[in-house]
C-alpha cells in the first residue's frame, strides 16, 4: 500500500521573523507541537547543519527519543524560507525508524504561509506497516492541531498549555455525554426494558402508543445522540441545543410522573449535572485549536 506524505499547511497572521523563531527556538517550539516533549540543540560548527536530540513522552513513564538535524535556508528573491529535517530513531517501541521533511514559509496577501511535510520509514516489516494505518493519520492529527495552536498563540496570545488544557476538559466533556448517552439508551430501554421507563411512556403518551416498543426506538435515538459526541467537529452550538433537550426532558419527565422527581438520582439531578457540563463544554470549546482548520493535502 503506497505511503502518503503528511501534509499540513496554515496561514498565519506574524512577522516573518516572529514566526521564524517560534519555529526554530527549541525552547518555543517544544511549547506549541504536541509531538515533541523535549527538543534539545546540540553544539555545532559554522557551516554545519543544526543536530538536536528530541524526546515525546507517551504515557506511563515511557518516552521515545530520537536525534535528527535541520538546516534553514532564506531565498532573497522572494522571501521565502525553507528549513529541511531529518530525524531518526532506534527506540523499540517508536514505529518510525527514519524521515525527513521540510517547513516552508512563504508571504502571501492573507498574512505568511507555513507549511510542512514529512515522510518516515517504519520498522518491524510488515507488522510496522499495519501498526502505521493507524499511527500516521494520528501523527497527521497531532502536526495541524499544533499548528493552528501555534496560529493562535501569535495571532491572539493564547498559550497552547492553556489551549491544550481547554481542548481536554472539551473532550472529557464530549466523552462523558457520548457515555451517558449510549448508556441511557442500551441498558435502561434496549436491553433491560426498565419497568419505570414503560411505566412513565405509558402516562406520558395515555396508552395511546405500544410503549415497549416507543421505549426502544427512543433508546435507539439516545445511542445515535451519543455516537454523534464522539463525531470530530465542531461543537460549541450542540452544548446549547444539548440545554434545551435536557429541559425538555425534565420537563417530560415531571409531566409524566411528578413522584420521580423525589426519587435518588432523580431527572432533575442528572439533567442539572449535565446542563451545567454543558456550560463548561461551551465554555471550554470557545477558540480552542482545531487540525480542520488546516489545509491537509497539496493544491
Amino acid at each position: 500500500m503506497k505511503k502518503t506524505p503528511i501534509y499540513v499547511e496554515i496561514s498565519i497572521q506574524a512577522e516573518m521573523e516572529r514566526l521564524w523563531r517560534y519555529t526554530q527556538d527549541p525552547t518555543l517550539h517544544r511549547q506549541w507541537d504536541l509531538r515533541f516533549t523535549d527538543i534539545t540543540y546540540l553544539k555545532r560548527r559554522p557551516g554545519e547543519p543544526q543536530r538536536f536530540l528530541y524526546e515525546t513522552r507517551i504515557g506511563f513513564g515511557l518516552k521515545i527519543s530520537g536525534t535528527g538535524e535541520s538546516a534553514g535556508n532564506v531565498f532573497q528573491d522572494t522571501g521565502d524560507r525553507v528549513s529541511s529535517l531529518k530525524f531518526a530513531t532506534n527506540h523499540p517501541l517508536s514505529v518510525i525508524r527514519e524521515g525527513r521533511g521540510y517547513w516552508k514559509y512563504s508571504e502571501s496577501e492573507t498574512g505568511i504561509t507555513f507549511m510542512t511535510q514529512y515522510d518516515y520509514d517504519t520498522r518491524y516489516g510488515r507488522l510496522g506497516r499495519l501498526a502505521d494505518m493507524a499511527f500516521r493519520p494520528l501523527l497527521g492529527w497531532a502536526t495541524a492541531w499544533s499548528f493552528d495552536a501555534l496560529k493562535i498563540w501569535l495571532e491572539k496570545g493564547l498559550h497552547p498549555r492553556l489551549l491544550f488544557q481547554k481542548t481536554l476538559v472539551y473532550w472529557l466533556v464530549c466523552l462523558l455525554f457520548s457515555f451517558v448517552w449510549i448508556y441511557q439508551g442500551l441498558v435502561p430501554k434496549l436491553i433491560m426494558a426498565h419497568p419505570g421507563e414503560i411505566s412513565m411512556l405509558s402516562a406520558f403518551t395515555g396508552g395511546r402508543f405500544h410503549p415497549e416498543t416507543l421505549l426502544r426506538l427512543i433508546g435507539l435515538a439516545e445511542v445515535m445522540v451519543g455516537v454523534l459526541w464522539l463525531y470530530p467537529v465542531r461543537k460549541r452550538k450542540w452544548f446549547l441545543l444539548h440545554i434545551v433537550l435536557l429541559v425538555l426532558l425534565s420537563a417530560s419527565a415531571g409531566m409524566a410522573d411528578i413522584a420521580s422527581f423525589a426519587e435518588p438520582f432523580n431527572p432533575v439531578v442528572l439533567n442539572a449535572a449535565l446542563i451545567i457540563l454543558s456550560v463548561i463544554g461551551y465554555v471550554s470549546a470557545c477558540g480552542i485549536p482545531n487540525a480542520g482548520n488546516t489545509i491537509r493535502k497539496r493544491r
